[in-house]
């Protein structure tokens, strides 16, 4: 199964946007926007680096 990058990323950034939406339910909006979101979306990036580079690991013979 091949994947392009747009539609790796794409279901990613949907999960994080619908978590910061759902968080302002529980936590102000401006303590989700400035401390919480940026460190969803690098968790996020050092996640899917990692998980990358490990698929491509196992798909090489």
């Amino acid at each position: 199964m091949d994947f392009d990058f747009v539609s790796a990323v794409a279901p990613l950034v949907v999960i994080v946007a619908v978590a910061a939406v759902a968080l302002t339910r529980v936590m102000t909006s401006s303590t989700v926007f400035m401390m919480v979101l940026p460190s969803m979306i690098v968790f996020s990036v050092v996640a899917f680096f990692f998980g990358m580079k490990h698929g491509e690991f196992r798909a090489s013979p």
